[in-house]
């Protein structure tokens, strides 16, 4: 009789799930960004909605998306209008196609996923916002007139900030060199470069960039033992 090489399933735990399930918070998020998108892709195929449901997006986009000139307004005209202000937040939810929200939304479940683990759920939302509204100022600041802003990525940048925070704090407990931790946001800043000069640059990085700053620095104090606890690590350097 031959014998078998492969290795014997290990024993369920009982309680124990197979899979390792996902934070509430990270799926609600998750679930909110694929539902408008769903609404939105198949009232642009005329499923639902009627022959106006076409135009959704288009409309979604001009009531909802982030402009510098929407910065513009609030700081030198003066304006506090809810909607404006609402527009530093909404923009986070509304996509350009289906492969732009589903690659957002795969990037957002790991890794707030990760997050949510390390720091909790109430924090990795507060690192979410944080960095969705930091991504836009940062946007405005930069540029200027009506280019748009949409979509998830600065928030999910901020959650890679989140991400880059853990992993820093998780080296320097194990005596290693902590400029590691920056390897991913390295990398993808890497690739962002190399499509910009292939194919021309989007302006939407200086929201990443800004969503990814903005993401560390709720970290620092959305993390376990906060400020107090980052400036103990510090002096213990």
């Amino acid at each position: 009789m031959a014998r078998s090489f492969q290795k014997p399933l290990p024993e369920p735990v009982p309680g124990e799930q197979p899979v390792n399930p996902l934070p509430p918070a990270v799926l609600a998020l998750f679930l909110v960004v694929m539902g408008v998108e769903v609404a939105l892709s198949l009232g642009g195929t005329g499923l639902v909605g009627g022959p106006g449901a076409v135009g959704w997006r288009i409309a979604m986009l001009d009531r909802f998306a982030f402009a510098p000139a929407v910065l513009d307004y609030i700081a030198w005209g003066g304006r506090r209008d809810p909607g404006l202000l609402l527009r530093f937040l909404s923009y986070a939810f509304v996509h350009g196609s289906v492969t732009h929200a589903l690659f957002a939304g795969a990037l957002l479940l790991a890794l707030g996923k990760f997050v949510a683990e390390g720091m909790g759920q109430v924090a990795t939302l507060v690192v979410f916002v944080a960095a969705t509204v930091g991504g836009a100022a940062g946007f405005g600041l930069v540029l200027d007139g009506g280019q748009p802003l949409f979509g998830c990525y600065p928030g999910v940048y901020g959650l890679i900030g989140a991400f880059t925070y853990l992993t820093w704090l998780k080296l320097g407990r194990a005596g290693e060199r902590r400029l590691r931790a920056f390897r991913l946001i390295g990398g993808l800043l890497a690739v962002q470069l190399v499509f910009g000069a292939l194919f021309g640059a989007n302006p939407q990085w200086v929201a990443d960039v800004a969503g990814f700053v903005a993401g560390g620095a709720a970290a620092t104090v959305a993390a376990p033992g906060g400020l107090a606890a980052l400036r103990a690590r510090l002096r213990a350097r």
